[in-house]
């Protein structure tokens, strides 16, 4: 059996694996942004996954594959709901950034 060290290190390959792989496919989607379902924040397409009727960044989809791997998470639900505050905090961000260009 992996410890779990050597889990993240493999997942962490795996995930940036696919990010190369989308960008080699299609080399725009390295500049093309979404809103990630998981963490709020505006990220790249390249290396995201759809999870059911959820689309989470590159960086989720680590957090996504070792919780599933470890045996901490059975769903992507119970990922969506733990990155809840994350979200909000993004959702913020991008508020206070708006106002500041409007104002500007």
């Amino acid at each position: 059996m992996k410890s779990k060290e050597e889990t993240i290190a493999e997942m962490q390959l795996v995930v940036e694996q696919m990010r190369l792989d989308d960008i080699e496919e299609n080399p725009d989607c390295e500049y093309e942004y979404f809103q990630c379902d998981a963490c709020g924040e505006s990220q790249p397409l390249a290396g995201s996954v759809q999870y059911g009727n959820y689309r989470l960044c590159n960086n989720c989809v680590l957090l996504a594959e070792v919780g599933f791997e470890l045996g901490q998470i059975k769903k992507i639900e119970e990922l969506i709901d733990a990155m809840e505050d994350k979200r909000l905090i993004a959702d913020c961000e991008f508020i206070k950034n708006e106002e500041q260009r409007s104002q500007n």
